[in-house]
């Protein structure tokens, strides 16, 4: 696969992202995408990211997931992301806040064939439970 190829994959998969066209993953992420730290009851591929893009926007309908900095390696891409968003409905068990968030993460996808295979990613979970008051030990 390309270099061009996978950045377009990836560049789809964070339009599905940011504008909620969740139909888009069936077109970049594989059936058996391995998801190395996957969301609470994530399940692979499409679905799993469709169920976990789907409760980030409820609970944060003005969600949006910019980029900051991109690396690629071949089929390999890893970048860093600002998350930005108004909690305004219920996430993980924690009623809307109407509070607003801003956290980093990081992302590393790998890709064959035009679609995403495997994934490891990490954002500051602590910090966005922290910014919409949540008691966390």
């Amino acid at each position: 696969m390309s270099k061009e190829a996978s950045a377009a994959a990836l560049e789809t998969f964070a339009r599905a992202v940011n504008t909620g066209e969740y139909q888009l993953f069936n077109d970049v992420v594989a059936s058996d995408c391995v998801e190395h730290d996957p969301g609470p009851g994530q399940v692979p591929g499409p679905d799993g990211y469709r169920a976990l893009f789907t409760e980030m926007r409820d609970a944060f309908p003005d969600m949006a997931v910019g980029l900051e900095t991109l690396v690629q390696d071949g089929d390999t891409i890893a970048f860093a992301y600002t998350f930005t968003g108004t909690h305004q409905g219920p996430l993980m068990g924690i009623p809307a806040t109407g509070k607003s968030v801003r956290f980093r993460g990081m992302q590393i996808s790998r890709f064959e064939g035009g679609k995403m295979v495997e994934r490891w990613g990490s954002s500051d979970q602590l910090g966005m439970l922290q910014q919409i008051g949540a008691q966390v030990r």
